[in-house]
């Protein structure tokens, strides 16, 4: 592809091309929900969801909370008979059944933190999960807030259950406060340690203890049951690297590394290796009035360990190469899209700010979001994106309104589908749209983060969200009020979907809307 087929869509699997139809719209439908409030309930700000991330077999989903908490769930329907679902495949069995969760565990992973030389309190919210290899069918992955990366390790632990003791069940501790004695009859014996006898004792004592036929009551301890329990363990705390809020972190294929990036800097880390880190992006200028653009988004290339790329409030990605130097703050590449002439207006660099960028399963191409879109780009074609979606146009004439509320600089997520063929986003109203990016495609679907998700209407609000970095904030003025443009179009600023997932392998989209988990499949 060359720079003057800017308005084409992609293929997934990396080809460009518009080589046969388009694929049709997909018909979405409500799969499950986890934590439904009821109407007019209202919804604790510790509940609200702030991470969602599927593992990259798809069999598990992780959500991270502004209390801290993660909260895990694995996938059910295909264990339900004993086959699983690329088995299934290659008997060309048909699967009728649709991607099923359940609720597997939960941990704490951050705490509230002060942090005394700033005199700064340091929230507990998570920021980001990602998911590292697994082992020895023990899960990993990664949760941060503001500050604070974490290591966890969750594992299933048998715990073994000990039955027939030599002991009378009527007469043991803690059974109706009785005291302890055992079934064999008292008599004057001496006993030794471990409660067995002595080899050699009176023949009259030997006689007593040992009657022909040997002790009926007398029973060696049984191990009866595993009880299975999954324990959560923190191996390591990656801490005092930031000076600024960590916005992403993100694993390299190597298995090895991961960054963690801030409005600054972006930090390399080892696994193993949790005091210590390189720098590898340092934005920041020598006089902090000079500042003019903040990172926003940082993510490795999913197969090329030594390729990354971050976006910034400019509107900007940056495709660097870790070969290239040891400090990476010349890019291998740069993806910008130019103004259109006369279009500058007050509110152009805020909309501009890239909130979240994703790579393409294939590696080639990279999804952005800014406030009002999404943008597709070829890594292989620095011209301009190769498609572009408008997410909530009809919000531009309320670009003042949503400015005096904060609401314009809500961070809001993007993300993929595992085939390349479709891109997601949310909105406001607790809604989400699909996207095909496929040549020639008009798919452009708007659901919303109910169980009937093609209502479409405003639902109770909820607290606003807010995850402002601390250069980008602005002071709170006026209020959030719901309202409907002269097309229909409902939106309620207090009601935002930000968080939202696709699964890897399958169209499956889990989001978040407040403290409930929805999951739709197609």
């Amino acid at each position: 592809m060359n720079g003057g087929d800017v308005g084409a869509g992609v293929v997934g699997g990396g080809e460009v091309s518009g080589v046969g139809p388009p694929p049709s719209p997909l018909d979405w439908k409500f799969s499950q929900v986890f934590g439904e409030r009821a109407a007019g309930e209202e919804v604790q700000e510790v509940d609200i969801i702030s991470a969602i991330e599927f593992d990259k077999t798809g069999d598990h989903l992780a959500t991270g909370d502004r209390g801290g908490r993660v909260v895990l769930f694995e996938r059910t329907d295909t264990k339900d008979h004993g086959i699983g679902r690329r088995d299934m495949e290659r008997m060309d069995y048909p699967i009728s059944r649709h991607p099923e969760f359940r609720y597997k565990t939960e941990f704490q992973s951050h705490e509230p933190e002060f942090d005394y030389l700033k005199s700064l309190e340091i929230e507990e919210k998570i920021n980001k999960i990602r998911w590292c290899q697994t082992a020895n069918s023990a899960l990993f992955l990664l949760s941060t807030n503001d500050k604070t990366i974490k290591f966890w390790k969750v594992q299933e632990k048998k715990v073994k259950k000990i039955a027939d003791m030599n002991m009378d069940p009527s007469k043991t501790p803690g059974n109706n406060g009785s005291g302890s004695s055992s079934s064999v009859p008292p008599s004057p014996k001496p006993y030794v340690v471990n409660g067995g006898y002595p080899d050699k004792l009176p023949n009259s004592l030997n006689n007593e203890s040992f009657p022909p036929g040997g002790i009926s009551s007398l029973r060696l301890p049984v191990v009866t049951s595993n009880e299975t329990s999954l324990v959560a363990r923190c191996r390591r705390v990656y801490a005092h690297a930031h000076d600024y809020h960590i916005n992403s972190i993100s694993n390299n294929s190597d298995g090895e590394t991961f960054i963690s990036a801030d409005d600054l800097r972006i930090n390399l880390w080892n696994l193993e290796i949790s005091n210590q880190s390189f720098n590898i992006v340092d934005v920041k200028p020598q006089n902090m009035e000079d500042l003019t653009e903040v990172i926003t988004s940082a993510e490795f290339h999913p197969s090329h360990c030594n390729t990354l790329a971050y976006s910034s409030s400019k509107g900007s990605i940056r495709l660097i190469d870790l070969r290239q130097s040891a400090l990476c703050d010349s890019h291998a590449k740069l993806f910008e899209e130019q103004e259109a002439p006369g279009s500058r207006s007050f509110f152009t660099e805020i909309i501009a700010s890239i909130s979240d960028i994703k790579f393409a399963k294939d590696g080639r191409h990279i999804l952005s979001r800014d406030y009002m879109t999404l943008k597709l780009w070829d890594i292989n074609m620095d011209s301009g994106p190769v498609a572009t979606f408008q997410v909530h146009e009809y919000l531009r004439p309320k670009l003042c309104d949503l400015y005096e509320n904060d609401s314009i600089f809500d961070k809001f997520e993007c993300c993929l589908s595992g085939d390349g063929q479709r891109v997601a986003t949310g909105s406001y109203s607790n809604l989400f749209r699909v996207f095909g990016c496929a040549p020639g495609s008009t798919e452009a679907t708007t659901l919303e983060a109910s169980k009937n998700p093609m209502r479409r209407q405003v639902q109770t609000p909820s607290r606003p969200s807010r995850s402002l970095s601390s250069i980008t904030r602005v002071v709170r003025r006026g209020s959030e009020s719901p309202g409907v443009d002269s097309n229909g179009n409902s939106f309620d600023f207090t009601t935002k979907l930000l968080h939202l997932a696709w699964h890897p392998s399958e169209n499956s989209i889990a989001c978040a809307a407040a403290n409930s988990l929805y999951m739709y499949y197609a």
